[in-house]
């Protein structure tokens, strides 16, 4: 990807210009447009030993059940593990399950890994597992967004001391894939039982590489060596502090000062500043997260189909990820990248045609200087110049957007899933499970915790066909008709799919930028 040499701010202004409109100066971001002669960064953030990490956002819950958030895996990946887990290369392998076989269509049989402890000393066994999905499965389950991916599980029977069969209520293709995610993660059931919900949630216990030491809400999580970890040899580290840093210039200020080792999130204006430390290096891998622009298709004048399509039309994403991103970004077709099982690179890409636009809101009866809302999370400083250009291209087609920032934690837990986020809002998604099945499913089922505004009656027999079979070849011919039939109806505006930027201390060894924002500290050591 083309990397330009300039800030978000004067993209913004070059956006404009291409436009042939004229906007307003974003604030400042705080960092150098040009590459500054190589400097030095201050003394290492932590002692011999130790790692410090800046990430941007604190999940405020640190139960798996009760979260969606990459804020929340980012850290807890450390500390809870899965029957399955992924390489850093996105590759399906053995975690806390050492096999696994279907037994029949409806029986799924682990075989699980012994000697293994959580953090509390309570022995991982299959009770454990029994125990987990009972929960998470159960009433306890319904307070977050997780129960939803594992719903085809009836129920887990305890085989032996150390073997499981999940009991499915139908065909899963893609429920290994999901049990590598955060929400299948196992939980000590003496330790629940004792503490409570409550408790658990600022104290959490799993049988990761890691234990947590202490939590300072809004602050930092302090991690400490698990000496008892079944892998042996490792973690290297002994101490791991996540700082939680929301703001960009802050977090990039702590980076040049030594104050952290590692930064998450580089937004495209902070590069030049990285590249011009001689301590640290710019780091960067392709993402599956995409980012959309969402209707709620319940509002007028979006519940009119050809007032999305020329909204689709009225923006230039190519503009967007030329400028704003930095050539950081790819256009996608579908919301999924193109990682995800189930894209279709014969989908065409809608091309910027402001005219065309235009001529469909006349044909919609929108008329100009209509106000449209949209709302984004306050902390993604990259999406809000996004947003800002996203309201200059929509002017130029005589729509009035206004720009609602809010609160992170609001945004995802309320705002979106009870339908208040405005006529349209930034939606991002990890795409974790690298299968459209646990996108789409989410995002179009009706009555899902992240859509309750849209419905479309064959996208319902889409979804149903492509889950009721484990034939690859069925299942993507299901997901051909499935975005034909979403690109018809517009229920987004695909945007761009991302590629993550980390700032890396040069004194980190071992270090792995993840694809799925999912870091993965044990083979990670420090000079």
């Amino acid at each position: 990807m083309k990397k330009l040499g300039i800030t978000a701010c004067s993209a913004l202004l070059v956006l404009a210009a291409a436009l042939g409109g004229c906007a307003s100066k974003p604030a400042d971001s705080g960092t150098q447009a040009n590459p500054q002669p190589k400097t030095e960064t201050a003394a290492p953030a932590a002692g011999k030993n130790e790692l410090t990490l800046g990430v941007n956002g604190d999940p405020h819950s640190w139960d798996p059940i009760d979260t969606f958030l990459l804020d929340w895996s980012t850290v807890a990946t450390s500390v809870f593990e899965g029957l399955v887990e992924r390489s850093t290369d996105l590759k399906l392998q053995p975690g806390l399950a050492e096999s696994w076989e279907f037994k029949d269509d409806k029986t799924l049989q682990f075989k699980l890994r012994q000697g293994v402890t959580f953090h509390n000393g309570e022995p991982f066994n299959a009770e454990a597992v029994k125990f987990t999905f009972d929960r998470l499965l159960g009433e306890e389950g319904k307070k977050g967004p997780q129960q939803a991916n594992y719903a085809s599980i009836d129920h887990v029977e305890v085989v032996d001391e150390f073997t499981v069969n999940m009991i499915l209520k139908e065909k899963d293709p893609v429920l290994i894939t999901k049990l590598a995610g955060y929400g299948g993660v196992i939980v000590p059931p003496q330790y629940y039982k004792e503490k409570g919900d409550e408790y658990f949630n600022t104290h959490p216990v799993g049988t990761g590489p890691f234990k947590m030491e202490s939590y300072e809400k809004d602050n930092k999580v302090v991690l400490v060596k698990n000496e008892n970890y079944w892998k042996k040899g490792l973690p290297k580290l002994d101490k791991v502090t996540f700082r939680f840093i929301p703001e960009a210039t802050t977090r990039l200020a702590e980076m040049q000062t030594g104050a952290i080792d590692v930064m998450k999130k580089v937004e495209i204006s902070q590069t030049d500043s990285i590249k011009g430390m001689s301590d640290l290096e710019l780091m960067q891998v392709g993402s599956p997260t995409v980012y959309a622009l969402r209707f709620d298709t319940t509002k007028k004048p979006v519940d009119n189909v050809k007032v999305r399509e020329a909204i689709a039309y009225a923006i230039d994403a190519d503009l967007i990820i030329d400028t704003l991103l930095g050539g950081y970004g790819k256009r996608v077709n579908s919301f999924q990248s193109e990682m995800s099982f189930g894209h279709d690179p014969s989908l065409p890409l809608r091309q910027y045609d402001p005219e065309k636009a235009k001529q469909l809101l006349t044909e919609a009866g929108v008329k100009e200087g209509t106000e449209l809302e949209l709302f984004l999370p306050g902390t993604d400083a990259t999406f809000k110049e996004v947003a800002q250009a996203i309201e200059l291209q929509l002017g130029q087609v005589g729509l009035k957007v206004k720009l609602n920032l809010v609160d992170s934690s609001t945004f995802t837990s309320d705002l979106i899933p009870n339908g208040k986020a405005g006529h349209m809002y930034r939606n991002g998604w990890g795409g974790w499970t690298l299968d459209f099945d646990n996108t789409a499913y989410l995002m179009y089922h009706k009555g899902e915790f992240w859509n309750p505004d849209f419905y479309d009656e064959k996208v319902e027999e889409l979804l149903a066909a492509e889950r009721s079979t484990f034939d690859q070849d069925k299942r993507l011919e299901a997901f051909k008709e499935l975005n034909k039939r979403l690109y018809e109806l517009v229920p987004e505006v695909p945007l761009y799919q991302t590629i993550n930027l980390w700032a890396v201390n040069k004194r980190v060894k071992g270090f792995q930028p993840p694809a799925d924002e999912r870091i993965d500290l044990r083979e990670v050591s420090v000079e």
